[in-house]
C-alpha cells in the first residue's frame, strides 16, 4: 500500500489557530497526492462546507471530524464513519457548546461514552514537546489512562495518534507512543495536527497566536511552535520521518470514513399541517381562503392562472412547507398586532400576496414569478419579512417556542478580517508603534484590489520597505478575508422538522435566548437548507405609531393594505427628493436620482429604486 491520509487537521475556522482557509488545504492536500484529509476544528464543523465544495471539485476524498479537549486536558479527534456518525458528532459539539458562553465549549468526560461515539473513529492525541523527565513520565501517565478509558468505550474504533514535529524529541516521543501502544493493545497512526497548508504561513501562525492571547509575540516566545512542521509535508517526507505500516493504518482509517455532506437531506416542519391533509393540500385551502379575502369578486383571469402556476411549481419542487412556516409567523406577529411586511423577490408571487405575506397586488403589475422560484435555477426561494424592530424579539421568541430551540436557530455570520481590522491586530502582535497603526487603519488608500500600493504607503508617511512594517503589509494582506468569530445573521432562522442539531451544530449567541448554527447563508444555500428571514426595520415601527395617531385624532383605521398606492401629492413630494427619513429612497444616490426619473406611481418607484442599486452601477448601466 502507497499514499497518506492526513487525520488530523484544523481550518482557519479553528479562530485565531488554524492559518488556512479549508480550500487550501483541500487544495494542498490533492497537490501532493494525499488518498484522503480530514478537516477536524476543534468542537466545530464551521469549515466543513467550504472543504466539501473544494474537495468535490477536486474529486479528494474529505473525512468530517473534530478536535476536542476534554474538562481535565485530554485530547481527542472524532472522524466521522456514517451518516449516524454525523448526526453523533454535531449532537456531541452542540451539547459542548450549549454549556457555556459564545465561542467557548465544555465536553465532560462523562459526554463520550459508546452511545454518543459508536459511529465515529477516534485518534488520542498527545502532546510532542520536550519536557524534563519529571514532566514527561507524568504526561504519558495520564495518556496511557487516557487511552485505556477510551479503549473500553471504542474497542477497535481507537489509535494513537503519532505526531512527528520534528521538535527535538521525535525519537523519544516515538518509543514512548509505541510502549504504550503495545502495553494498552491500542494501535498507533501517523497524523500531522496539522496547523496550514504550507511552512510559509508559520509567520500568520505565530500573529494568530499572539491576537489570541492579546500580547506581542515577542512575550509568548515560549508557547510558540520552534519550528515550521505543522504544514501539509510531501509524501517524500513523510515516509522519511514515520514507519510506513503508520502511513498504511491512514489509509486504512480513511477508507472506513464514507460520510459525505451530499446526504444530509432537509425537511420542513409540518405540524401546522392538519392530519387530514397533505402539504399540498393545506397549502392550496390557505391560499383559497385568501383569494376570497383579497377578491371578494374572484380574482381576474391572468391572476387565477398566476396562482395556478404557481401552486404547481411549488407542489412540484416540494416547497410547501417553507411558505406554510412564513404563513405561521407572519399570522402571529398579525394577531399580536405587529406590523409586518414581505419584500424582495417574494414581492413577484400571488401566493405570498394571497396569504396576507406580502401587499403587492398582482392584478395591478407584471410580476415574474420564476424570479423568485425556478425550476431551472434549483435555487430555494427565499422570503424576507421585515418586522417592527421594537417587537421583532417577540416573534423570534415565537419561533423558538413553537418549533423548540433543537429545531429552530439563527444563521450564523462569518465575522472575517478587513484591511482596518488586520492592520490593528497585526500592528499590535508586531508592536508597531500607536501612530504607525493609526495611520495605517485610518486611510485604506494604500490598499487595492488584495495588494499594499507601497506609493501610497509613503504618501501617509510610511516607508513600505521598513523591515518591520514590511512584515506587517505582508502579513496584513494574508489575514484579510480571515475568519474572526462567528457572529449572528441579522435575523435568518432555519428551522427543521427533524432536529436542526442532526444536521448542524447549534451554540449560543451572544445575546440572551438566542442560538446559532455554525453555518452561514452561503453554506445552507449550498447544501439546500432553507432560512426565513425575519428582518427589523424602524420604519414599520415608525408607521405603527402613524396608524394610532390617525385612529387617536381623526377615526381612521388603516392598514398596509389600505394606504393608498398613488396618492398624487406623496409624487409630487417624491420628485422632489423630499424623502429625508424615507425608507428606500432616503440616501443620497436616491434623492439624486427622483429628480431626474420623477416617478408618479408605485411602479415608477419600484423602477427607480431597482436602478439605484449596486449591480446597474457597479455595471455602469447608470450613474445617479
Amino acid at each position: 500500500m502507497s499514499g497518506y491520509a492526513e487525520l488530523h487537521c484544523i481550518s482557519n475556522f479553528t479562530f485565531l489557530r488554524g492559518a488556512s482557509h479549508p480550500g487550501e488545504l483541500v487544495q494542498r492536500a490533492f497537490e501532493l497526492g494525499y488518498r484522503a484529509l480530514a478537516i477536524t476544528d476543534e468542537c466545530s464543523v464551521a469549515g466543513v462546507v467550504r472543504a466539501h465544495t473544494a474537495a468535490r471539485e477536486l474529486g479528494l476524498h474529505l473525512i468530517i471530524g473534530s478536535e476536542f479537549i476534554l474538562e481535565n486536558g485530554d485530547r481527542i479527534v472524532l472522524l466521522v464513519m456514517n451518516r449516524e456518525g454525523y448526526r453523533q458528532l454535531t449532537r456531541l459539539i452542540t451539547t459542548a457548546r450549549g454549556r457555556a458562553a459564545k465561542g467557548q465549549y465544555h465536553l465532560k468526560n462523562s459526554d463520550l461514552c459508546t452511545d454518543s461515539m459508536q459511529n465515529c473513529l477516534a485518534l488520542i492525541a498527545s502532546d510532542p514537546t520536550p519536557a524534563s523527565e519529571a514532566i514527561l513520565i507524568s504526561r504519558y501517565r495520564a495518556l496511557f489512562r487516557h487511552t485505556r478509558r477510551m479503549q473500553k468505550l471504542m474497542a477497535g474504533r481507537v489509535w494513537l495518534a503519532l505526531e512527528q514535529p520534528g521538535y527535538g524529541n521525535d525519537h523519544i516521543h516515538s518509543q514512548s507512543l509505541q510502549k504504550l501502544s503495545k502495553r494498552s493493545g491500542v494501535p498507533l497512526v501517523a497524523a500531522g495536527n496539522v496547523h496550514m497548508h504550507i511552512r510559509a504561513r508559520q509567520p500568520l501562525q505565530d500573529t494568530l497566536s499572539a491576537i489570541q492571547h492579546q500580547k506581542p509575540i515577542t512575550a509568548i516566545r515560549d508557547t510558540l511552535a520552534p519550528n515550521a512542521e505543522r504544514h501539509l509535508r510531501t509524501q517524500t517526507i513523510l515516509e522519511r520521518i514515520y514507519p510506513r505500516p503508520l502511513l498504511d493504518e491512514s489509509i486504512k482509517i480513511a477508507d472506513r470514513c464514507g460520510f459525505s455532506l451530499d446526504e444530509l437531506r432537509y425537511h420542513y416542519p409540518c405540524e401546522q399541517v392538519p392530519d387530514d391533509l397533505s402539504p399540498t393540500q393545506y397549502l392550496r385551502q390557505l391560499v383559497d381562503s385568501g383569494i376570497r379575502r383579497r377578491w371578494p369578486d374572484g380574482p381576474v383571469e391572468k391572476v387565477a392562472r398566476q396562482i395556478t402556476h404557481e401552486l404547481s411549481l411549488i407542489a412540484e419542487l416540494r416547497y410547501e412547507g417553507y411558505f406554510l412556516t412564513v404563513y405561521d409567523i407572519v399570522c402571529f406577529a398579525k394577531s399580536r398586532g405587529i406590523l409586518c411586511q414581505g419584500r424582495g423577490s417574494a414581492a413577484n408571487s400571488a401566493v405570498c400576496f394571497a396569504l396576507g405575506i406580502t401587499e403587492v397586488d398582482p392584478t395591478h403589475m407584471e410580476i415574474l414569478f420564476e424570479r423568485f422560484v425556478s425550476r431551472e435555477r434549483n435555487e430555494p426561494p427565499d422570503i424576507d419579512v421585515d418586522f417592527e424592530h421594537e417587537r421583532r424579539e417577540e416573534v423570534m421568541q415565537y419561533v423558538y417556542q413553537r418549533y423548540g430551540r433543537h429545531r429552530a436557530a439563527l444563521t450564523s455570520a462569518v465575522i472575517t478580517y478587513r484591511s482596518r481590522s488586520a492592520v490593528r491586530d497585526v500592528g499590535r502582535a508586531l508592536e508597531l508603534s500607536q501612530d504607525q497603526i493609526e495611520r495605517l487603519a485610518g486611510d485604506r488608500i494604500w490598499w487595492q484590489n488584495s495588494q499594499v500600493i507601497p506609493e501610497r504607503v509613503r504618501e501617509i508617511g510610511l516607508d513600505p520597505k521598513a523591515p518591520l512594517l514590511f512584515q506587517v503589509l505582508k502579513l496584513v494582506q494574508q489575514l484579510i478575508g480571515f475568519p474572526r468569530h462567528l457572529s449572528q445573521h441579522s435575523g435568518g432562522f432555519v428551522i427543521s422538522h427533524e432536529p436542526l442539531c442532526d444536521l448542524v451544530p447549534i451554540e449560543n449567541a451572544s445575546m440572551s435566548k438566542r442560538t446559532v448554527i455554525q453555518w452561514d447563508k452561503t453554506d445552507i444555500d449550498i447544501l439546500g437548507l432553507l432560512k426565513v428571514d425575519c428582518l427589523a426595520l424602524g420604519m414599520l415601527s415608525a408607521i405603527h405609531r402613524a396608524f394610532d395617531l390617525m385612529h387617536e385624532y381623526r377615526g381612521v383605521r388603516m392598514t398596509m393594505a389600505t394606504v393608498p398606492a398613488e396618492d398624487s401629492q406623496v409624487y409630487r413630494m417624491i420628485s422632489n427628493a423630499d424623502t429625508v427619513g424615507v425608507f428606500q429612497i432616503e440616501s443620497r444616490a436616491q434623492m439624486a436620482m427622483l429628480p431626474r426619473l420623477r416617478p408618479r406611481c408605485f411602479y415608477d418607484l419600484v423602477i427607480e429604486v431597482a436602478i439605484v442599486r449596486p449591480g446597474p452601477i457597479q455595471g455602469d448601466m447608470v450613474h445617479p
